[in-house]
């Protein structure tokens, strides 16, 4: 989640930044004084989406980032947790090895400080196998808890991110818009430069 949150933000700030930059070093800049000016208007509009892009990238990554710094020291707690099952399976087996022997003297006195050897292993394990009973379903339960308003949050973000592109793209229009031209006259426009390359010989249809 962590990834796909980050790559999200990231590919889009990329691409927004890379066409803009790809228009600026198309030949037509040095050519066209009216294409050169519309396209630094696009690369202004481009660079401040990228930096509300970022600080809502900040802002939702953060939230991944900070949840799972909790997991080494939660896989350290299961990894201590396996090693005193080891020690206490270790002396227990100890222990039992001694109990099928015969009771001579010095059988007992080994079986006897086994043990007394094996109880405080033994206690150590059982709290720590009691600790992850206890608490594991309590942070596999905090997941709703904890991620539920970072991804209302999030939406939030997201419609006050589209808002902004809104605003962004309507002062881009207004600088590079020809005035008083619609939409249907636009389409037109281009239906009529594209007849004209078309015409041209270099492109005829054979």
């Amino acid at each position: 989640l962590e990834n796909n949150i980050f790559k999200y933000f990231t590919t889009m700030s990329k691409a927004a930044v890379k066409i803009s930059v790809d228009l600026l070093n198309n030949p037509l800049c040095e050519q066209d004084q009216a294409f050169l000016e519309a396209m630094n208007a696009l690369d202004t509009a481009m660079k401040r989406m990228d930096s509300f892009n970022q600080e809502k990238k900040l802002s939702a990554f953060s939230a991944c980032f900070r949840y799972s710094g909790v997991f080494p020291s939660l896989n350290m707690a299961v990894k201590r947790r396996e090693q005193a099952l080891q020690d206490y399976k270790r002396l227990q087996s100890k222990v039992e090895k001694y109990e099928e022997k015969d009771k001579t003297g010095p059988v007992m006195v080994k079986l006897h400080q086994a043990k007394e050897e094996l109880r405080p292993v033994k206690e150590d394990f059982e709290a720590k196998n009691k600790q992850l009973l206890d608490e594991m379903p309590k942070f596999y339960q905090s997941r709703i808890d904890y991620f539920q308003p970072s991804f209302e949050a999030l939406i939030r973000a997201q419609v006050v991110y589209f808002t902004e592109m809104y605003k962004i793209f309507n002062d881009l229009t207004d600088q590079i818009d020809q005035a008083g031209m619609t939409d249907d006259q636009r389409q037109k426009e281009t239906e009529a430069k594209l007849s004209e390359l078309r015409a041209l010989s270099i492109v005829a249809d054979d």
